[in-house]
């Protein structure tokens, strides 16, 4: 394959000649474990820097209390963001938290095969590396492929976006914490370990 480099700052964008299918895409990351992938619905294939120390902290304590809070509700699974969902209308993001009901999860697997799904909730973690112009067009990628909240934090704004199917975004500046509504109803994000 031929790929045509398109940006060399951080996140990498590599545009191919011809738009790879999502199972060349699966193919291309397993030769590459190394790196971390997407791929857009438009094709665009994304390489994302590794996080920094705080981002990493930051990460890892959103997804510890969405999992803290999912293991005491007991009606979904939480991932990382080392997972690719494969989403409907086409391509492979990653979220940097997500949670899906297990009903979906089994619905969603048939014969061992993982198909087309969408979390239910995404949390994607603004860092110093990703460009707010591309993060909310993540969180609208997620929406328009199914999912039914998202929380886009910005921590050096001190800022949480917040995205449902169909309706306008909510900004909450300098929260003490995030309520979970819809799907993640009861979910309760502290923001003081997220703001540093």
């Amino acid at each position: 394959m031929s790929l045509v480099l398109d940006a060399i700052k951080p996140p990498l964008r590599i545009l191919p000649e011809e738009p790879i299918s999502v199972d060349e895409f699966w193919r291309l990351s397993a030769e590459n474990s190394d790196l971390r992938m997407e791929l857009w619905p438009n094709g665009e294939i994304t390489v994302m820097s590794p996080t920094k120390r705080e981002t990493g902290s930051r990460n890892l304590y959103i997804a510890r209390m969405l999992g803290n809070w999912a293991d005491a509700d007991g009606r979904g699974e939480v991932f990382d963001s080392s997972t690719g969902f494969e989403l409907p209308q086409g391509g492979v993001l990653n979220p940097d938290c997500a949670w899906v009901r297990f009903e979906r999860l089994r619905a969603a697997e048939r014969d061992g095969k993982e198909l087309p799904l969408c979390p239910d909730f995404v949390i994607e973690l603004q860092s110093g590396s990703d460009r707010l112009k591309t993060a909310r067009a993540k969180m609208l990628a997620w929406m328009a492929n199914g999912s039914e909240l998202g929380w886009l934090i910005d921590p050096e704004r001190k800022v949480v976006e917040v995205y449902r199917a169909g309706e306008a975004v909510e900004v909450f500046e300098d929260p003490t914490s995030v309520q979970g509504t819809g799907p993640v109803r009861g979910f309760e994000l502290v923001m003081g370990r997220v703001w540093g």
